[in-house]
């Protein structure tokens, strides 16, 4: 018999239970597919006699086991038990899992993971047929990828006997038996004595995979590889101490060293595990990197991006966290369209060539490679498995000097790892330092620009974005300014902005700026000029699909938001959720209702829900109704002649998905659309897309709704802050800072000063809003500080110079 042959028959006798004969005198014990025995025959009766015993000595030390099945492990194990002795499989466990070879070829099952299997490994069907189970012993089957490579080495991959060609795997398959693997490690790793075993192995096993992996481009030749950190991986033990120290992040470095497609096979695996088996591995990854971070003094001169165990557990992490991801609630088809007019280039791009200079990021926002091989965005999950909040590491934020990391994430070095590739693992205050970093740098960069060009056309210098606008005009002037600066040169909007409010003397270091933000937004978003309606039940604004503007108003509204992002200014806009979800490419869909519009979202749940018969009982058809600004009522068909299409039991959830999809979507298509290109129109190039979620967008445009906390030796002063009303402290937050928000990450992130400024006097407390500075006069009672402060932050508008 060829090989095929028999195996194939020996599969057949294993089945019937046949029973196993004695070992032939001529042969040796059972051979590994990746080591090759060398085999010797002897005629003399005497030889063979002594072969025979000698086999037999062999089989009972298990000297002859250079691969693990679950069979094999029990059989063991209960000959330890019986003799009261575990060092033979001590030994077993020691020389299997130290070497690639023996881990790759153990715990095979015979076939592909069928859909009622995948489920179990979610833990929802622990119960797998047994013959299946023993098959899976003593068959080895392969990945997709066939292994044509051949070498005189024997590393994995290069002298196998062909089983790669055995049978094709789906993208998210294994030819590791997972369920059996987990149930030798529920039997074994209780004994710590077999415990410590796996430890050892670990130590030994992991700098050879990584050299494997590094230098032979094993992968390649042989995609079941890819088994011995699916096996290592299910070991429950591995956050524990005894890990942190040597073995796990060692086993990091060399899982870090996987190629991109092994990482994005190991994803999808992994996305079929249950919430508490993605949370173990992430918990096991985050350990490692606290325990790093906190035994450690990391600072300028020893920066955590050097540490090479936190740089490979936390490129470990972004597999699982894609894991997360790809498990979870998933929406990859409702996507907006990309913008018909591309948004156009600065007319100083020949300059900038000439000078070397090429604008970064001119092919499009960065896009993490894992995310583009698996198809899939974060902003595609709906619901993951568990909360990416679980992923953030704040020990990690701490010590991360985010200038340097900045600087590695816009060099993109191969020996400079930047925590910024793994946004995830970041806090929305971290990831806001490092958009700071970017606007500044674009800011300065435009400036540099600016001054080269003067120098060379002798142009005059105009290294700002300037405004000077009419407080009593200033959306007339605002929006008109920045319409011609769209226009005419859209670079120019990346550049600083700088606000000068006509007849009055203040120095824009931020505070104008602010307050010209403040008094745009009140302006823009009063509901008498109709761009936007408001929810007097959920307290939003939303785009009036019957608005009398052109677009190009929605385009300014756009630009402004973008420039608040851009010039780090705080603004009071309160849209649902949905809007930056279509924002970051996503359209709104019916589960977006429940925020935008939360009382039409009641009434098509009560639909999907209704027991009876839904076109007997409601006479619903698919020509629905809504009012215009004045009130009228406008009709509109969801399909062809939709007021002959009654909506039924069997197409109510159609009806429910396209009158969603004309709230959201194609009602305000076109003043979304305009709002939208106004926004990229700042942030095309910046990473924002990259670095943060939907929510967090919310949180960079608007911060957080915080009330002031008092703790300050000014006692008479928080006493009196303490007795205004909810109004009045918001009138004071934004008299000091410019805004009545708190920043990105709560008022704990706020530096704000409290400064004496004279003696008692009649004079009103002023501030600096550029600094957030209070300048407090010493008054000399508490009657008369909360009779000044009280009509400061009342008129509090206008600046001077003191």
């Amino acid at each position: 018999m060829d090989n095929n042959a028999a195996a194939v028959k020996a599969l057949e006798l294993y089945k019937v239970n046949a029973k196993l004969c004695d070992p032939h005198p001529s042969k040796k014990g059972t051979a590994s597919t990746y080591l090759e025995s060398s085999t010797h025959s002897n005629s003399a009766s005497s030889e063979q006699q002594a072969n025979h015993k000698e086999a037999h000595a062999l089989r009972d030390n298990f000297k002859d086991v250079t691969h693990l099945t679950e069979e094999k492990v029990y059989e063991i194990l209960d000959i330890c038990g019986e003799k009261e002795d575990y060092s033979p499989l001590i030994r077993v466990i020691g020389r299997v899992f130290s070497s690639a070879e023996g881990l790759v070829q153990s715990f095979r099952r015979s076939k592909p993971h069928t859909k009622e299997e995948l489920k179990s490994l979610q833990g929802k069907d622990e119960d797998k047929d047994e013959d299946e189970k023993e098959a899976a012993a003593c068959s080895a089957t392969a990945m997709e990828e066939d292994s044509p490579t051949s070498s005189s080495s024997t590393r994995p991959g290069e002298g196998s006997s062909g089983d790669n060609d055995v049978q094709k795997l789906a993208p998210d398959e294994v030819s590791v038996d997972i369920e059996a693997v987990r149930r030798v490690y529920e039997r074994l790793l209780s004994n710590e004595k077999i415990e410590a075993a796996f430890l050892n192995a670990l130590v030994y096993l992991s700098p050879n995979v990584e050299c494997d992996l590094t230098y032979h481009n094993v992968y390649s030749r042989d995609p079941n590889y890819l088994n011995l950190f699916v096996i290592v991986m299910e070991n429950s033990n591995l956050h524990s101490p005894e890990y942190l120290e040597i073995a796990l992040p060692q086993f990091c470095k060399a899982m870090s060293k996987l190629p991109l497609a092994a990482q994005a096979k190991l994803a999808r695996l992994w996305s079929h595990y249950s919430a508490e088996q993605i949370r173990r591995m992430m918990e096991t990854f985050q350990q490692l990197i606290t325990y790093k971070v906190i035994s450690n003094e990391f600072n300028s001169r020893n920066l955590v991006n050097d540490d090479d165990a936190v740089v490979a557990a936390t490129k470990c992490l972004k597999i699982v966290y894609y894991a997360n991801v790809l498990g979870g609630d998933l929406d990859v088809e409702h996507n907006e369209e990309e913008d018909e007019e591309p948004i156009p280039e600065s007319s100083e791009l020949t300059l900038q060539e000439l000078l070397g200079e090429e604008r970064r990021n001119k092919k499009g926002p960065r896009v993490d490679p894992l995310e583009t091989e698996l198809g899939v965005r974060t902003n595609d999950c709906r619901r993951p498995l568990i909360p990416f909040e679980e992923f953030v590491n704040e020990p990690l934020n701490e010590v991360l000097e985010m200038d340097k990391d900045y600087t590695f994430f816009k060099v993109e070095t191969e020996n400079k790892f930047s925590f910024m590739t793994c946004p995830f693992v970041l806090n929305a205050v971290t990831k806001n330092l490092g958009l700071y970093y970017d606007n500044r740098i674009r800011m300065y960069s435009e400036r540099r620009i600016t001054v080269l060009y003067s120098l060379v056309q002798g142009q005059q210098l105009n290294p700002y974005l300037r405004l000077k606008v009419r407080r009593d005009h200033i959306i007339d002037d605002a929006l008109v300014r920045l319409e011609m600066i769209a226009m005419e040169n859209p670079a120019d909007l990346k550049k600083q902005l700088y606000v000068e409010f006509e007849g009055e003397q203040g120095v824009d270091e931020g505070g104008v700026s602010k307050e010209f933000f403040q008094l745009v937004v009140e302006e823009i978003f009063n509901p008498d000029i109709g761009m936007f309606t408001y929810d007097e039940y959920t307290k939003l604004f939303w785009f009036n699909p019957s608005s009398f503007e052109n677009e190009g108003q929605y385009t300014l509204i756009g630009i402004v938001l973008g420039l608040a992002i851009y010039n780090n200014c705080i603004l009071d806009v309160h849209f649902p959720m949905v809007v930056y979800r279509k924002l970051m490419g996503k359209k709104g869909t019916f589960r977006d209702l429940a925020d935008a519009n939360p009382v039409l979202n009641q009434s098509l749940k009560e639909l999907l829900e209704y027991e009876g018969s839904v076109e007997d009982d409601m006479m619903i058809t698919f020509q629905i109704s809504h009012t215009d600004l004045f009130g009228n009522p406008l009709m509109y068909d969801l399909r062809e002649n939709g007021d002959k299409i009654p909506v039924t039991n069997e197409n109510r959830r159609e009806f429910v998905a396209q009158y969603s999809d004309y709230i959201l979507n194609k009602s305000v298509e076109k003043q979304f659309k305009a709002f939208r290109r106004g926004f990229h129109m700042v942030t095309n190039e910046s990473p924002l897309k990259y670095l943060f979620r939907p929510e967090e967008i919310e949180l960079l445009i608007c911060g957080s709704r915080v009330r002031p906390a008092a703790a300050d030796r000014f006692r008479g002063f928080w006493e009196t802050l303490h007795s205004f009303g909810e109004e009045q402290k918001r009138l004071f937050l934004q008299f000091t800072t410019g805004t009545d928000r708190a920043p990105v990450g709560g008022l704990g992130k706020l530096k704000m000063i409290i400064a004496k400024n004279g003696p008692d006097t009649d004079r009103l407390p002023t501030s600096h809003t550029c600094f957030n500075v209070l300048l407090l006069p010493e008054y000399n009672n508490k009657d008369k500080l909360r009779e000044r402060l009280l009509k400061a932050i009342t008129y509090a508008k206008g600046f001077g110079m003191l």
